[in-house]
């Protein structure tokens, strides 16, 4: 949602795993193995040859289509479908909850009354469109049912058994129609009140905006699974959704953490690419785009927001974005956010990528100075696709990204509710950062800090691993003080609390419970801190609790990073607090991430870091950034770099014959005693390469198409020192057959 009126839906989709409790990696694993929904895409088109990604799920889009299809009613949502499991896709249904190609709701073909007045509007009565008579809706009841018997109720009588509502957004700018001001009205119990004229108006507009996403998401799932029971069918129902971290940054309300816990919730879809994780953010007084560092904080928001409660999430990444740039920023920032997604070893769910009709068919910048524009370049296809096919075979692991562990930042719905368009009296948080001020100045110094959702709290698994807990009030509230006593109880019984908050921002006097009823505190820290036997208006400095430790700064976290070295206090501190408090042991800094998972090794080097030393890896290695597939036996990743690479002497079984990595998927695997054979599929105009590890080197190679014809423009080449044959080919759909004898 990079832009304000019209943004291309770069949604996400997919898989979905039936189950919704927690499982080991080996259990989840076979369980994906089974359903074969380990991967997945969206579309609103019918099965194309240049589509043909060869993923597990096809996600497709909207009863009617995308809003933006010109050649929408062409085929029937059914046909559609139908044309996609004729190629043996698994098929889902994705389509939007605040916004969608729905124009017979609003200009009355549904129930014969015009609802143009339930869209979203600004202050200055200009309605937010998403695009052409299509809206940001205000979801009101009636909207509700028309999505239901519409939408809902038919894809499933089309067999559907997994439904996605998609992006469930209100605009922090909007909030001045009459839908929302009748809503407000029986919400609240008393009249409407403009935002723009306080603070408190504005956290209760934004509240209300949460509030009536929750309720149409759990309205519509709710039926939907009710609906799939009378046919004798478990429908799973999943929200595909920005981040907190990238909500708040834009300035958008949505229910986020709080879904996980409602039964008809199976987990999310998380929205993280290109476009939301180069949002500029400040850190050592200068705000600019930090891609790699701000998509490792929305993964990481998106992981931790649903693992307490025992939902699934998967990963999204986009080869390119929303707004046109030129085909080598897409692949550099593809890369950075790429590699954050891997460095979270839990998940193993992937979307692969939103609208390959746009990444196949769309015209980009030929490069940064140029104005010509061109279909994407065969050498980012090909690697584009030795990721994705990555995907479908990277396994769970045990293992752990390298950095101290148990640094914990506090977040909250509340997040949202506090984002204006317009200055707010007696409050200011740039670029949201009074959070990245927490988390930046450790993330920087490689330390792959946890994000923690207040609305978890209660659940035993949510503490698992943190020593030390980072939180502010400055720029978001709790919504409920029973979380108070949670977080109370930790510190009592050992945990490290670091409080950073001058708690005189405006919006700690709005009507909230923590002062009303019996509660008269100024503001919510002071409940917290009379919970754990502190001063209500405690001074800077620290406080025992219990077996733990209080420590207050009345600083407001947003002045560690705007300022040149304002963190280095802020460092210091909950350095000693972690080592010498919570005894956690040595809080490691360095410029790094580094991750192994089976044989796939993942770095990410950071610039503005302790140094500007390069991360070197000495072995046989393939690289999966560069599309000839190289083998080294060194690779240097420099700050501000990435690096996805296959260890060949992690291979399992290496005395097997197996395609390690390659642009087509392997299908038909045939091993014999001195053969191997397989049929490589991938999308049409698309140049494959892959690396083939074998016992001997081959004296025969042979390459046909579907028809068994061959392939002369075919090249296969023997590389003894890694036993690998390297192939390259251009892909079929249909079906390009390999056979390799020795």
């Amino acid at each position: 949602m990079k832009a304000d009126v019209k943004k291309v839906a770069v949604c996400c989709v997919l898989l979905a795993a039936l189950t919704t409790g927690c499982q080991t990696p080996a259990d989840k694993q076979e369980s994906q193995q089974v359903k074969r929904e380990k991967t997945a895409f969206q579309t609103s088109q019918p099965w194309r040859a240049t589509m043909d990604n060869r993923a597990d799920v096809a996600i497709v889009y909207g009863v009617g289509g995308n809003p933006s299809d010109k050649d929408k009613n062409a085929l029937s949502f059914e046909e559609r479908v139908q044309s996609w499991r004729d190629r043996g896709y698994i098929t889902h249904f994705m389509t939007g909850i605040a916004w969608g190609g729905y124009e017979d709701y609003f200009t009355g073909q549904w129930d014969g009354k015009m609802h143009l007045d339930e869209g979203q509007v600004e202050r200055h009565g200009d309605t937010i469109w998403h695009g052409h008579m299509v809206p940001y809706i205000v979801p009101s009841q009636n909207f509700i049912k028309y999505m239901k018997e519409k939408h809902i109720k038919r894809v499933i009588d089309a067999g559907i058994d997994a439904i996605y509502l998609e992006e469930p957004e209100f605009w922090a700018r909007a909030g001045y129609s009459e839908a929302f001001k009748r809503e407000w009205k029986e919400y609240y119990g008393f009249d409407w009140r403009p935002q723009h004229e306080s603070a408190e108006n504005t956290y209760l507009s934004n509240k209300l905006k949460y509030q009536l996403y929750y309720r149409a998401l759990n309205e519509c799932f709710t039926y939907a699974k009710e609906y799939g029971r009378s046919k004798g069918m478990n429908v799973r129902c999943y929200v595909p959704t920005h981040s907190l971290v990238n909500y708040a940054q834009w300035q958008i309300v949505s229910p986020e953490a709080s879904l996980a816990s409602l039964p008809c919730v199976d987990g999310y879809i998380a929205q993280v690419w290109t476009g939301t994780s180069r949002e500029p953010n400040y850190y050592n007084g200068v705000k600019k785009e930090r891609v790699f560092e701000n998509a490792f904080l929305e993964y990481g928001c998106m992981e931790s927001m649903t693992a307490p409660t025992g939902r699934k999430v998967f990963f999204l990444t986009d080869p390119i974005e929303d707004w046109p740039r030129d085909w080598a920023d897409y692949k550099k920032n593809y890369e950075a956010t790429f590699t954050a997604k891997l460095l979270y070893p839990d998940n193993d769910n992937y979307e692969v990528m939103p609208w390959p009709e746009r990444i196949y068919e769309g015209l980009y910048k030929k490069s940064a100075d140029s104005d010509e524009k061109i279909r994407i370049p065969r050498f980012y296809s090909t690697q584009m696709q030795v990721m994705i096919n990555a995907l479908n075979q990277i396994p769970l692991s045990n293992n752990e990204i390298s950095g101290s562990k148990g640094l914990s930042v506090l977040m909250a719905n509340s997040l949202m509710f506090q984002r204006t368009p317009e200055p707010v009296a007696g409050y200011d948080d740039p670029q949201l950062s009074n959070f990245y001020g927490q988390a930046l100045p450790f993330l920087k110094r490689g330390v792959p800090v946890h994000l923690m959702h207040i609305e978890n709290v209660s659940y035993p698994e949510n503490w698992k691993d943190t020593k030390v807990l980072l939180m502010s009030y400055s720029n978001m509230k709790p919504l409920d003080e029973k979380a108070h006593q949670y977080i109370a109880d930790w510190v009592k019984k050992g945990g490290v609390l670091v409080y950073s908050a001058t708690d005189r921002d405006s919006f700690q006097q709005v009507q909230e419970w923590w002062n009303q009823g019996e509660n008269h505190f100024r503001a919510p820290s002071e409940h917290l801190f009379q919970l754990m036997g502190i001063k209500p208006n405690a001074s800077e400095g620290e406080y025992a609790c219990g077996k733990g430790t209080v420590y207050v700064f009345r600083k407001d976290p947003k002045q560690y990073v705007m300022k040149e070295d304002g963190d280095r206090i802020y460092v210091e501190i909950v350095k000693r607090m972690y080592e010498d408090k919570a005894k956690a042991g040595k809080l490691e800094f360095k410029n790094n991430f580094y991750l192994k998972r089976g044989m796939y090794e993942l770095v990410s080097v950071m610039d503005e870091s302790v140094s500007d030393k390069p991360y070197q890896l000495k072995g046989r290695f393939i690289d999966l950034f560069d599309p000839q597939l190289p083998v080294l036996a060194q690779k240097t990743v420099n700050p501000g770099e990435q690096a996805f690479l296959i260890n060949l002497d992690q291979v399992k079984n290496p005395d097997q014959p197996q395609v390690l990595c390659g642009a087509a998927r392997v299908y038909d695997e045939k091993v014999k005693k001195a053969s191997y054979s397989f049929v490589a599929k991938s999308p049409a105009e698309t140049t494959n390469v892959m690396r083939v590890l074998l016992p001997a080197a081959p004296k025969k190679v042979k390459i046909q198409d579907a028809e068994g014809e061959d392939i002369k423009e075919a090249t296969s080449e023997w590389d003894e020192a890694s036993r690998t044959l390297l192939l390259t080919f251009e892909n079929s759909p249909e079906g390009v057959q390999v056979k390799c004898k020795w």
